[in-house]
């Protein structure tokens, strides 16, 4: 728990700094990082064994994230028509959850859908923290969001839960941490709304956009645990003490964040 703790502590103040204070080329560049990282954590949950195995599909993945990258700054709006394949995807993936032994032995597959799980946040909250009107503001929400939806299904989950989620996937969590997450989402997104200066229908879609965000999340939670449940793993690295590795810190914000930019768009 100390370590939980001290770990929080450090990295969160670097979140907040990195996202309001970097140009939106260095922000890239340094969530970029963490996307290499969390692609070849993804390695183990195809699995690929071999060292050679997992650099080649690292190195892979980098090409197309570039790729990707390059497409999307020479034509923006092919990452707007893109959001609905991810959101369907994330639909999808939460009736993958109801059959958590499917796809196991996938190799082929799960190499692909590291593509469709991994870029599309970075790509999105790229593009939304360089957005000439409160981008970091809008990147930064999301993230923190996140962080009090997680915080309210723990302690909600701790003190209340007793009807399990989904037992299969992923034991601790309950019915009760879900809706504690959803109230203190809601809630965040309520103040948030306020700060931004939003209010009648503005503050009630970003609110509704805010839950759905918070929902969507917990099928990315659900989704990765499903991962590591099949390949017999605890945590997907151990970066961060206390925290495992980056893909069980940004598992929220997988599904998330793409959803919150798609959303955004309809808002404007």
């Amino acid at each position: 728990m100390l370590k939980r703790l001290l770990t929080a502590v450090i990295l969160i103040p670097l979140v907040v700094w990195a996202i309001l204070s970097l140009p939106t080329p260095a922000f890239a560049i340094a969530t970029g990082i963490f996307l290499a990282l969390a692609a070849w954590e993804w390695a183990g949950l195809i699995p690929l064994q071999a060292r050679s195995a997992k650099t080649l599909y690292l190195l892979s993945f980098m090409a197309v994230a570039g790729v990707a990258w390059w497409a999307v700054e020479q034509q923006p709006e092919w990452l707007s028509r893109a959001l609905p394949a991810v959101a369907v995807w994330w639909l999808l993936a939460g009736f993958w959850l109801l059959r958590p032994q499917l796809g196991r032995q996938w190799v082929i597959p799960k190499i692909l859908l590291a593509v469709l799980v991994l870029l599309p946040v970075w790509l999105t909250l790229s593009s939304v923290h360089g957005q000439a009107e409160r981008g970091p503001q809008l990147a930064l929400f999301v993230f923190v969001l996140m962080w009090v939806a997680d915080s309210g299904a723990y302690f909600a989950g701790r003190t209340l839960g007793q009807h399990k989620l989904l037992p299969q996937v992923s034991p601790g969590k309950t019915w009760e941490g879900a809706i504690g997450g959803l109230i203190g989402g809601s809630l965040f997104a309520v103040g948030a709304a306020m700060w931004f200066g939003w209010t009648g229908n503005r503050m009630f879609g970003f609110v509704v956009l805010s839950i759905v965000c918070v929902i969507v999340s917990i099928v990315g939670d659900l989704f990765i645990s499903l991962l590591k449940r099949q390949q017999g793993l605890k945590d997907t690295g151990t970066l961060f003490p206390g925290h495992g590795g980056v893909l069980d810190r940004i598992d929220s914000l997988l599904a998330a964040g793409p959803v919150f930019v798609y959303g955004l768009s309809w808002l404007e």
